[in-house]
């Protein structure tokens, strides 16, 4: 089920984003990248619609997801 992120408050969505930064481990190859510059890719990614925030009853999870 998509979640629209403008239900949810800031500091939640922040929270969520960060969450999934941290899970996922991304490699942004030789040039170091701050965790505020992934949260903001990935905020700028929400809003322009290019990955959705999904919820998964089964598993009682939140992820991040390219928009089909």
């Amino acid at each position: 089920m998509q979640i629209p992120i403008d239900l949810l408050e800031q500091d939640t969505l922040r929270n969520v984003i960060e969450n999934f930064i941290t899970r996922e481990g991304t490699d942004y190859g030789d040039h170091e990248v701050s965790l505020e510059a992934k949260i903001n890719q990935v905020m700028r990614q929400l809003r322009s619609g290019t990955v959705i925030l999904v919820f998964d009853a089964e598993t009682e999870s939140v992820n991040i997801v390219p928009k089909p």
